[in-house]
């Protein structure tokens, strides 16, 4: 349960809102280069023996990459917990005191907003390939995970969305 709300909180920026931001700015081509960028990172930007340097490589381009549209999705987060009747104070405060915690520099920013909006805690221990490792806690734990949450978690990435497309339409429009 909660990896899959930290999974749909982290792909609101690499699946759904810099593919937009990059295809807002530079068309089709520039939407392509991010997906490439990101596809690179998902496939060999992990710490590994063979591909560690290569691995490095892409996953510092994939955070720059996502640099921007990690922080307007931070954002529109908040502002979708408003709408949503969440708690927008609470991912005001997560992405303020725990964004930083994370191993990424942008989606920390994701993990905690939905965390703060939701008033649940994510983190905690994780296993990777039979590899326990323990990842800061995000948000405060107000709320128990539960599965509804992985709903409400789903309903702020969607209101993200449709925030971000009337942003673009709005700026496409006035400039």
């Amino acid at each position: 349960m909660r990896a899959t709300v930290e999974t749909v909180a982290e792909n609101i920026v690499d699946g759904i809102i810099a593919p937009l931001f990059y295809a807002f700015i530079g068309g089709v081509p520039l939407a392509y280069l991010y997906r490439s960028v990101n596809t690179l990172d998902s496939m060999v930007g992990y710490k590994n023996d063979k591909y560690f340097d290569f691995g490095k490589v892409a996953a510092r381009t994939d955070d720059c990459f996502n640099y921007i549209p990690a922080r307007i999705t931070g954002v529109l987060i908040v502002l979708a917990a408003f709408l949503l009747g969440y708690s927008a104070k609470g991912a005001v405060s997560a992405i303020g005191l725990d964004a930083a915690k994370h191993p990424s520099p942008n989606s920390g920013i994701t993990e905690a907003g939905v965390a703060g909006a939701l008033s649940v805690r994510l983190g905690g221990y994780n296993s990777y390939g039979g590899q326990v490792s323990f990842r800061a806690y995000m948000g405060q734990a107000l709320n128990v995970l539960r599965p509804v949450h992985i709903g409400q978690t789903i309903r702020i990435m969607q209101t993200v969305t449709v925030l971000f497309i009337i942003a673009a339409t709005l700026l496409a429009v006035m400039g």
